[in-house]
């Protein structure tokens, strides 16, 4: 495996852990991006990666960006991910999952999971056998459970504030809202934006899942190679990462473009091109930022009623960055990265003692 290790210090980790066990099937990456607000707090992901080096470059994009995710939404915690090379529906195991919370265990609190792709309760539950440093655990262990409906509900609440900014509408009724994506946090979107009388249509390389929804919503289902080409008000990526590039944003037919993935636009020329073709685009750390609110409530004592309270702020923190937006003539995407860079630095003033004291985390 070779590993440049310019781009960690270029993307401004402070550690990154590869974790190894061939007995029971494990190979993973752990990168920890930032730490000076708080623990790293991020998803635990697994995914068939076709090389390392792929992983690798996956995990220190999502860590990056979960450090953003977190203050842009006003949590004390700094961020980080893990990714686990496998495929979820073959490689799963009880020895696996223990493994890599031992491995968790190891970092003494620097780095706190959850679930991601590909990893879901009953895996963190095989985790929280060797470690105390997990979230997203079932209500009976004193969790908040699955997060992805948080999730999903922030993204209601972020797309109300895109519809108002583009669309000068207040109300999904009627709104045509394409879905790239059937899992867990995409299927409680569609739930959610059906309630709302929305339009839904939707894909997923998952045919099962497909006609699962198709038949508990009645939604409109295409192929997941024609997804781009369907006119709609907006277009949500509830996939993986880096869906937006040149040749999708070349037949992409919408106004908005507001979903759950992380690192959703390939590279910074897609921003650019995005404010040519007047499509308004709601900065993926952002408006996803529902199901790290609820985990992270863990670690105090979980209320989904707070929960829910703090992913409603998700609207009013898109509204200030289409404020900083407009007032500074950068796009939406540099305008959340500003507002994140400069509570990073008001916060790093502050004393640590008024941030979260690792060693108080306990199960509430």
């Amino acid at each position: 495996m070779g590993f440049d290790f310019r781009l960690l210090t270029e993307m401004g980790h402070e550690q990154v852990v590869f974790c190894s066990n061939p007995s029971v099937g494990l190979k993973a990456f752990i990168a920890i991006h930032n730490t000076s607000l708080g623990p790293a707090l991020g998803g635990t992901r697994m995914y068939p990666y076709a090389s390392e080096e792929l992983a690798l470059q996956d995990v220190l994009k999502l860590s990056k960006g979960m450090t953003y995710k977190s203050v842009a939404c006003g949590l004390n915690f700094g961020g980080g991910k893990a990714v686990i090379i496998g495929d979820p529906k073959k490689d799963k195991s009880e020895k696996l999952f223990r493994t890599f919370g031992a491995f968790v265990d190891r970092l003494q609190g620097q780095f706190i999971t959850g679930e991601d792709v590909g990893v879901d309760v009953n895996d963190i539950e095989f985790m929280f056998m060797e470690t105390d440093y997990v979230v997203g655990l079932s209500k009976e262990h004193g969790g908040s459970g699955d997060p992805s409906f948080m999730t999903a509900y922030g993204l209601v609440q972020g797309l109300q504030a895109c519809i108002e900014e583009r669309l000068q509408r207040d109300s999904l009724e009627g709104l045509t809202v394409v879905i790239q994506g059937l899992g867990h946090v995409g299927m409680n979107l569609v739930k959610l934006l059906v309630q709302a009388n929305a339009k839904v249509i939707a894909c997923d390389v998952d045919a099962q899942r497909c006609e699962l929804a198709k038949a508990k919503w009645g939604i409109e289902l295409v192929k997941p190679s024609q997804i781009y080409e369907v006119p709609c008000d907006v277009f949500a990526p509830c996939a993986m990462g880096g869906s937006i590039h040149l040749k999708s944003l070349s037949t992409l037919e919408c106004k908005i473009i507001a979903g759950s993935a992380n690192n959703q636009l390939e590279n910074e020329t897609v921003h650019q091109l995005l404010k040519e073709k007047n499509i308004l685009y709601a900065p993926d750390y952002v408006i996803n930022a529902g199901g790290l609110i609820n985990v992270a409530l863990e670690l105090e004592g979980y209320s989904e009623r707070r929960a829910r309270l703090l992913a409603r702020n998700i609207y009013y923190n898109l509204k200030r960055v289409f404020e900083i937006s407009k007032e500074r003539k950068i796009s939406p995407a540099e305008a959340a990265d500003r507002l994140a860079d400069e509570r990073i630095h008001n916060l790093q003033q502050i004393q640590r003692s008024h941030f979260l004291d690792k060693s108080k985390i306990r199960r509430a």
